[in-house]
């Protein structure tokens, strides 16, 4: 996700074709969830445009579509996973993971599926795991299965933090749309390997989601120091202050792990003018 309605002439210049849209944003973040690609597979064209606006650092995490994970639930997928991932080859070294979101329904019985579908992955990219089936957090023996299943490919298992969402009552409109949408599980904060992914929902009071995010600063902080990469992606139920509040995450880690790289500079939002 790089535009939103909410973020043009305020975050993103506007009017912005299309096609400037993902440059525009790379000014604000140097990474993003690519979960349009949950619905439909892009051409490699379209991924090429994406590889043409963004720096090669710039860090991609892209949805498996819902054909293997939904629907056919990891099985007799090697037609639609092998059409993926020939279409996101021009973004090179930005694909930082293939992000493998499971259905809650998807639930401890069926980590063999996983495991075998994992077991066939090639080892051109990184992959995480989204589990949302309550038990992988409650049971530790359904969390350690799942665990063993992912070191077969060395992939990470990503934390959907909603826990600042689900503390208190909705307030808003896009909060009881979350409330009714989103996962409640408790809080995982647990490294696999040293590219851990973090999604984190805070609420649309940007000070609500500043405390809920708290305990992560001192997480990344110490997954830093141990020399991990991690990547952050943080929401709101209304997502309208999100590249704003990415940056003061950002600055708040930085602020104790001075050796972090500044986020680039935001285009301007409006045309220059001689005055």
């Amino acid at each position: 996700m790089w535009t939103h309605k909410s973020w043009q002439g305020r975050f993103l210049a506007h009017p912005l074709p299309p096609h400037e849209r993902l440059r525009h944003y790379a000014g604000w973040c140097n990474a993003v969830e690519g979960n349009t690609t949950f619905y439909a597979t892009p051409t490699r064209d379209t991924v090429a445009s994406w590889a043409q606006q963004t720096d090669a650092d710039f860090r991609f995490v892209l949805k498996l579509p819902k054909v293997i994970t939904h629907e056919r639930r990891l099985t007799d997928v090697d037609e639609a996973l092998g059409a993926f991932l020939a279409a996101i080859e021009p973004l090179g070294p930005r694909a930082h993971a293939v992000w493998i979101q499971l259905p809650g329904s998807f639930a401890p019985t069926d980590v063999p599926a996983l495991a075998r579908f994992l077991g066939r992955l090639p080892r051109s990219h990184r992959y995480a795991v989204e589990v949302r089936h309550r038990a992988f957090f409650d049971d530790h023996r359904a969390a350690r299965t799942l665990e063993a299943a992912l070191a077969v490919a060395a992939a990470e298992w990503i934390p959907f933090d909603t826990t600042a969402l689900f503390r208190s009552a909705p307030t808003s409109d896009a909060e009881r749309d979350a409330w009714a949408k989103k996962p409640r599980v408790p809080l995982r904060s647990v490294a696999l390997t040293d590219r851990p992914i973090v999604r984190y929902l805070g609420r649309d009071d940007s000070a609500r989601t500043i405390e809920g995010w708290q305990g992560w600063i001192d997480v990344v902080v110490d997954w830093l120091r141990e020399g991990r990469s991690p990547t952050v992606f943080l929401h709101t139920p209304d997502n309208a202050d999100a590249p704003e509040l990415a940056r003061r995450f950002h600055d708040e880690v930085r602020a104790r792990v001075p050796a972090l790289a500044a986020l680039p500079r935001p285009r301007p939002t409006e045309p220059a003018t001689l005055f």
